[in-house]
């Protein structure tokens, strides 16, 4: 064992259940397979199991529905015990024997519903419920009715049956969902959102006492040392509704505030709860829920130092906490019990075992993108991750030894070159990797740049020691040619060469204060104290973020209506945290307007037939980038086996090139 990091090896309790060690695979709504009687599959028990052999001390489920006829959710929405018992029993007793052979623990979570965090789509009969009258998040137009006190009380119920099928299937606690995100459970415990003159509303310990009557009576039903815990918000962080405050930002809180969670926490422990599974956010605040990689690592922390000091059970923090250094600094500094990890788990299951062995190179990093896990439940599809094309699709995908061998010539060093090279070492073949520049990586080595982008700059690393572990021949600051590669006579070829940036054609294009994204951020070219930047792609706007974080006067201008709409879209968390920092720094955003020509004085810009001069140091073209197909094209007619992969087959996002790369080369 790595000894520096045995503390978060160590085995803590929660109730009377042991944990082997201090990492937990948090929630995340995972919809890996389901039937439509709300039953596990096989493929549920796949995605669990391989997250319990890598290592994980304990596991907690996505959501499951205690109850489909008060808030009627479309079918094959989520799991449920209560629609099939018998079903889930045999299913889910089957998941959790496999999980338990590893010495992992498995929580249930149950839902207690969404409420006005619904997308109105998911409801059947269009029947929105609350703890008063509002409207939904999504749509200001659709109203949620309040919910009757006696529909509460049977939401109560069924937890508690929910939980006994639960504890008969073989998990060994349950954690209730959620006193976060703006969920049903936590409007009913805001000011903002419950009205009621009932049992449920009025003062703190009113609107509390539907989260305390679902913890009495589940523990009524599986006993008093069968262990419950709550998903739990510190913070709402509710700037306004359906917009959220950013760190740092001084604004009023119209959610819970840390001091109103603190007095909650004495008041729940006392019900019976035996953990909080903390965090921070609504669907109000979407991005503080779900943190994008603008966050800096474990952004909960300090919320969480406050919780632990009034809480005697406990606390499991998630967030970004995917450093193991920052994990342990915060165990022994009292700001958690247990280190949550959800995508990190999803990027690599062996997250644990390899960090107990010393292997921390061999972590595969989350990107913090969620373009291969939200992005794709956002889209019906099923979830997976960007680095991991087999997360969620582990009895559909796989890399298994070839039989025999072959030389493999791959050309290009960016996400897609080095994931085909990876894949096809790891089948056995022998592989030669050109790549034309000094260092692998790609378009990551510039996008990589900014303090956000820890993550890609990480992914770089991580593969270096992948490729230099399984034996590719690299050779670098080589750009390969038609007759480098016939030389070597390949079995197969793969050509990743990338793309080229987009050029525009105006007078003063060519001036020296002119420069691409890519040169900008490669440091190539020195920005000046003035910035403007054409094109308002997911590009010009990070960069324009890391340029005015870097104290730059920044403006963005772009053709269309808006930013961030051409291209890939940027999953919804990541959009709104990103239009709301470049506000946050000032960034000017310009629409509707073309670059005409370039001055002495700056970028000329085209708004509604009238003519602008945006005084400039530094004009930058970010418009988008183009397949450089060059070199496939000719080998295409050279190579029986010859492949374009990534940005030089079509111009996407680092997620397509490696999921590209990884399906051709485990199939070649």
């Amino acid at each position: 064992m790595e000894r520096k990091y045995k503390s978060l090896f160590q085995p803590f309790t929660i109730g009377k259940v042991e944990i082997k060690n201090r990492f937990v695979m948090a929630p995340m709504a995972t919809p890996v397979g389901r039937t439509p009687d709300g039953t596990f599959t096989n493929e549920s028990a796949e995605y669990f199991a391989r997250r319990a052999k890598g290592g994980i001390g304990l596991i907690i489920t996505g959501l499951n529905l205690i109850d489909n006829t008060i808030e009627k959710f479309v079918p094959e929405f989520a799991s449920s015990p209560v629609l099939n018992p018998h079903e889930y029993t045999k299913i889910a007793g089957d998941m959790t024997d496999r999980i338990h052979a590893f010495g992992t623990k498995i929580f249930l979570q149950l839902t207690a519903g969404f409420g006005r965090s619904v997308t109105p789509w998911m409801i059947e009969g269009g029947d929105l419920v609350a703890p008063s009258p509002t409207t939904n998040r999504w749509d200001p137009h659709v109203a949620c009715r309040a919910l009757k006190t006696d529909e509460v009380e049977i939401l109560v119920r069924q937890f508690a049956k929910s939980a006994a099928i639960g504890k008969q299937s073989g998990f060994d606690g349950v954690e209730i969902h959620a006193m976060h995100e703006g969920y049903l459970l936590d409007c009913f415990t805001m000011s903002l959102f419950n009205q009621r003159t009932d049992k449920y509303g009025g003062d703190l310990r009113g609107r509390l006492t539907f989260a305390i009557e679902i913890v009495q009576a589940v523990k009524a039903a599986c006993g008093k040392d069968y262990p419950v815990i709550l998903r739990f918000g510190v913070k709402s962080y509710v700037k306004a509704l359906r917009q959220g405050g950013l760190p740092g930002e001084d604004f009023k809180e119209l959610g819970r505030d840390v001091a109103e969670s603190l007095e909650a926490v004495n008041i729940l422990e006392e019900a019976g709860y035996d953990a909080f599974d903390a965090d921070a956010g609504t669907y109000d605040s979407w991005y503080w829920a779900h943190p994008p990689m603008y966050f800096s690592k474990g952004m909960y922390l300090p919320l969480t130092e406050q919780l632990k000091k009034v809480a005697h059970v406990p606390v499991i923090v998630a967030g970004r906490m995917d450093d193991p250094d920052m994990a342990l600094e915060a165990l022994k500094n009292g700001k958690l019990d247990a280190v949550g990890l959800g995508r990190p788990v999803l990027a690599d299951p062996d997250y644990p075992n390899k960090l107990k062995d010393g292997q921390l190179a061999d972590i595969r990093p989350c990107l913090g993108c969620h373009d291969g896990c939200f992005g794709r439940l956002l889209q019906g599809k099923r979830i997976s991750c960007t680095v991991n094309p087999e997360c969620g699709r582990e009895l559909m995908v796989g890399i298994t030894p070839a039989i025999g061998k072959k030389h493999v010539v791959v050309v290009g060093g960016g996400p897609a070159g080095m994931e085909a090279a990876r894949v096809s070492a790891l089948r056995g073949y022998d592989v030669t990797l050109f790549e034309a520049a000094g260092t692998l990586g790609g378009s990551l080595v510039s996008g990589g740049v900014p303090d956000f982008k820890v993550d890609d700059r990480a992914l770089i690393k991580w593969y270096e020691q992948q490729l230099k572990k399984l034996g590719v021949k690299l050779e670098m600051n080589a750009k390969a040619t038609p007759d480098m590669i016939l030389a070597l006579n390949p079995d197969v070829v793969y050509v990743a060469c990338g793309s080229t940036p987009m050029q525009l054609n105006v007078p003063g294009i060519d001036s020296p204060h002119v420069a691409n994204a890519g040169e900008i951020l490669s440091g190539s070219k020195e920005a000046g104290k003035k910035c403007t930047i054409i094109g308002g792609g997911v590009v010009g706007c990070e960069t324009g973020l890391h340029l005015a974080q870097h104290g730059k006067d920044v403006t963005i201008v772009e053709a269309s209506g808006d930013i961030l709409t051409l291209g890939i879209p940027l999953p919804p968390m990541n959009e709104w945290m990103l239009r709301d920092l470049l506000t946050f720094n000032k960034v000017e955003v310009i629409t509707g307007a073309q670059l005409s020509k370039v001055t002495d004085e700056g970028a000329a810009i085209n708004v509604a037939g009238n003519e602008k001069v945006i005084p400039s140091d530094t004009v930058i073209i970010a418009i988008g980038y183009k397949a450089d197909k060059s070199l496939f094209e000719e080998l295409e007619k050279e190579v029986a086996k010859v492949f374009n992969l990534g940005d030089s087959r079509q111009v996407r996002n680092i997620k397509g090139a490696i999921w590209d790369a990884y399906e051709v080369a485990r199939s070649t």
